[in-house]
């Protein structure tokens, strides 16, 4: 296969760039840079299979060659980012979602998009199906984020109903694992690097909220199933082990051995109670379910910090 990989050089596609090559597939790699980093595609730029392509993809994408597949993963994820950034989260979810359907209709590409959970808001369900149909504020300060996807999932079907272009739509829920930002402002990456820094760990809310996290290498097997055995209609892939925010703060600190006191702060307006997905339609569609425990999980992202902040890397 050669595929298209936008948001190629960030932590989630980034990963999918190295089990694309591992499988001796072509990768283009596109992104502006703005909140991925060269350096966790520095290992795969001596790869002939492998190209590199900087550019912004709410600018016309073009792709000279055959494309077999389109995976769009650009946009910034995390809300550190996405507040920050917000009229350019609204136009990597609207005009380069549109974009990049463009080339997949142009090339016959099967077409996979990034979405997320937090297309169902702060849900009043739980675990959330794919049917439910989420509580999302659209003029909240999250909406900058949750809207775009939920445009960026309807644009997709409108491809696929229109030009008849075959798509996929991932609903990601919490992935964390190696090539997170320290400054990501996520809950797994902030704690472990206030550890291992002897920071105060900073807990948002009365700790209570729940999350479930999925290990990086378990997101990227669901994907390429995804794209290889998936329809048109929206797949949860996460993990459904629901813990409080305030366990995984504990854990960290287990883990790295750290003193640091875990010190609360106001929780951010129309932060999710709770977070937990219902992977039924995963299993039997694609036979996925997460294989890696959290504690491995976490050993393995917090064995990635120590040396990351070690080298001081870019």
């Amino acid at each position: 296969m050669r595929v298209l990989i936008t948001g190629g050089a960030g932590f989630l596609g980034s990963h999918l760039c190295e089990a694309f090559l591992a499988r001796g597939d072509e990768v283009v790699c596109m992104d502006n840079l703005v909140t991925g980093r060269e350096g966790n595609i520095a290992p795969f730029r001596a790869n002939p299979r492998f190209r590199f392509v900087r550019h912004d993809v709410t600018q016309t994408i073009r792709v000279d060659g055959p494309v077999d597949a389109v995976l769009h993963f650009a946009s910034p994820a995390s809300p550190a980012d996405y507040l920050r950034l917000k009229i350019q989260t609204l136009k990597a979810g609207s005009l380069g979602t549109h974009n990049a359907l463009g080339v997949a209709r142009a090339k016959n590409a099967v077409f996979l998009l990034a979405s997320t959970s937090e297309v169902y808001g702060d849900p009043l369900v739980s675990p959330q199906a794919e049917e439910y149909w989420g509580n999302v504020n659209p003029v909240g300060p999250r909406g900058v984020y949750d809207e775009a996807k939920r445009f960026a999932e309807a644009l997709a079907m409108a491809y696929h109903r229109t030009h008849g272009v075959r798509t996929r739509i991932a609903r990601i829920f919490n992935t964390y694992g190696p090539r997170m930002r320290p400054d990501d402002g996520r809950a797994v990456c902030t704690f472990i690097t206030q550890a291992l820094r002897g920071e105060d760990l900073t807990l948002f809310g009365d700790g209570r909220q729940t999350r479930s996290f999925c290990y990086v290498s378990d997101l990227v097997d669901g994907l390429l199933l995804l794209l290889e055995k998936g329809g048109p209609d929206p797949v949860n892939l996460g993990n459904p082990d629901e813990i409080p925010i305030l366990q995984l703060a504990q854990e960290v600190l287990e883990l790295t051995g750290s003193r640091s006191r875990i010190v609360h702060r106001p929780g951010p307006p129309d932060d999710p109670r709770r977070r937990r997905p219902d992977i039924s339609r995963a299993r039997g569609l694609l036979g996925w379910e997460p294989r890696v425990p959290r504690r491995i999980g976490l050993e393995r992202t917090v064995e990635y910090f120590r040396s990351f902040l070690r080298a001081g890397s870019p």
